[in-house]
């Protein structure tokens, strides 16, 4: 076996393993996660990731390494901006807590799945049509400057999403939850609930960021097991950090910012290669820790001083 087979094996015997002890400890049915739980859960998702960049290290070298905790960082930070739209579609469905764990599970299961088709068709369309990544750069500038310049007021209504509309047209759904259910029978016919409804809705919104974030990926490397392993990593701690930090949406109010300057940096950093400039792993990595960092400790700062003057 050469060293990213092993690498790959690592990687797939560490997911099965994680998915069998969170399905089998932490998703029991009905289950309602505490913050501390979060917080141990989240701690374990951060702590095998880390441990794979440790690996990759040992077994790939320092560059590749260097790359998947770049792509690592680059997804994570995606990830919470995703937990906010998360939280949205809780609340605008209603779900009761006890559904949580459960839905966020399927949801972020296929999310992975439609994440590793879309990386397969974005790593195969850069093999054969290598412009393809100048058309990223330029996606990915656009798409942190317009992100840069959104305002917190222009917030996501699910009801009023393309993917709700489109579920309302061609499908009977109910206004409810049906005890726990995703598809019920009423009149002799499948109706769909909420909870249906919203496992979907996760998914799909899952697979609309990752038009951002892979791209963003494939803009610091081109190794197929670094963009699999970063991506799939970073969504499988979507759902501990949902816990963690559902009560904490106000307080990461400049986030958005940190993440739309590493945007920028990504796509123009791939749009230089037009020029056969390339930017060190190194610095891609201190920009990506500085911006979310900064953004970060920044929007804490920020959440603490408007407290204090309320």
């Amino acid at each position: 076996m050469t060293a990213q087979q092993i690498t790959y094996f690592v990687f797939g015997s560490v997911l099965i393993l994680a998915l069998a002890f969170d399905l089998g400890l932490l998703s029991k049915k009905d289950k309602v996660i505490s913050i501390r739980q979060a917080l141990y859960q989240t701690f374990f998702w951060v702590l095998l990731a880390m441990s794979f960049f440790v690996f990759i290290w040992l077994e790939d070298g320092e560059t590749l390494a260097f790359q998947y905790l770049s792509g690592y960082l680059m997804e994570w930070s995606l990830s919470i901006d995703n937990i906010f739209v998360f939280i949205l579609i809780f609340s605008s469905f209603a779900v009761k807590e006890k559904y949580y764990g459960q839905v966020l599970l399927i949801g972020i299961l296929m999310a992975i799945i439609f994440r590793v088709i879309f990386i397969t068709v974005g790593v195969a369309l850069v093999n054969k049509f290598e412009w393809v990544l100048y058309i990223f750069g330029a996606f990915l500038v656009y798409t942190g400057i317009k992100m840069f310049s959104v305002k917190e007021e222009q917030e996501f209504d699910p009801h009023k999403s393309k993917i709700y509309k489109f579920l309302n047209r061609f499908l009977p759904l109910v206004p409810h939850d049906g005890n726990g259910r995703y598809i019920i029978r009423e009149h002799k016919k499948p109706a769909y609930t909420t909870l249906f409804v919203v496992v979907v809705m996760l998914a799909l919104t899952d697979l609309v960021f990752a038009f951002d974030s892979i791209p963003a990926v494939m803009g610091i490397s081109r190794d197929k097991m670094v963009i699999y392993t970063s991506n799939i990593f970073a969504v499988l701690g979507l759902r501990s950090m949902f816990f963690l930090l559902r009560g904490a949406v106000n307080k990461f109010g400049h986030l958005q910012q940190g993440i739309a300057i590493v945007l920028v940096f990504v796509g123009l950093k791939m749009l230089a290669e037009i020029f056969h400039f390339n930017v060190p792993i190194y610095i891609s990595l201190m920009v990506i820790v500085i911006c979310i960092g900064g953004s970060i400790i920044y929007s804490l700062q920020d959440a603490a001083k408007k407290a204090k003057k309320e």
